[in-house]
């Protein structure tokens, strides 16, 4: 990473294959925390910085090859991907706080939760939840098997991710694959 601006833009401009990783590698971990910035309460559970910042650089690197964009140094690649990202952030906070989608309303009525919590399964419905669990647990890969365990304990995805020192975003994934296999798996049921 120790070469000049100017032979990184030839590289980039030549489509060098380690041109794009090179501007990775030097602004991610900034841009991911940048993001992450902008999302707190209900939209930190609905947007994933990582793929807001994947998002940026698919922009940049399109509008760049199109001869859109200019940077005169690392400096100003740095501010050109900020204000990407940043408009990128706004973005999805405005899809998913549109009136339809807005996170806030997915928050239960308080009144519900006791019902709710006070209720056991029945004798049945427990089994029933057991077998299902045992089935799910043994179509699992092995590294999948700890997230659907703490994820049945009530861990959030932030938690699990600290917990098994994993990334949220894959940790999210699993909990997405195992959702869909439940959910196939309910459709076949009789």
């Amino acid at each position: 990473m120790g070469d000049s601006f100017a032979d990184f833009l030839t590289r980039l401009r030549a489509r060098d294959g380690d041109a794009p990783r090179q501007v990775f590698e030097r602004f991610s971990r900034r841009l991911v925390a940048l993001a992450r910035q902008r999302f707190g309460g209900p939209l930190k559970h609905k947007v994933d910085p990582e793929d807001v910042v994947q998002s940026a650089y698919k922009s940049f690197f399109v509008r760049y090859g199109d001869g859109e964009l200019e940077a005169a140094g690392w400096d100003s690649l740095w501010g050109l991907l900020t204000i990407i990202t940043l408009r990128k952030c706004a973005e999805r906070a405005a899809y998913h706080t549109a009136q339809r989608r807005d996170a806030k309303l997915e928050v239960p009525d308080a009144a519900d939760w006791p019902a709710a919590l006070s209720r056991e399964p029945t004798p049945s419905e427990a089994a029933e939840l057991a077998e299902t669990v045992a089935r799910l647990v043994v179509t699992l890969d092995p590294d999948e098997q700890p997230v659907l365990e703490l994820s049945l304990q009530g861990y959030s995805t932030a938690e699990i991710s600290d917990r098994l020192d994993r990334p949220e975003r894959t940790v999210r994934r699993v909990r997405e694959r195992v959702r869909a296999r439940l959910e196939r798996a309910q459709q076949d049921a009789p």
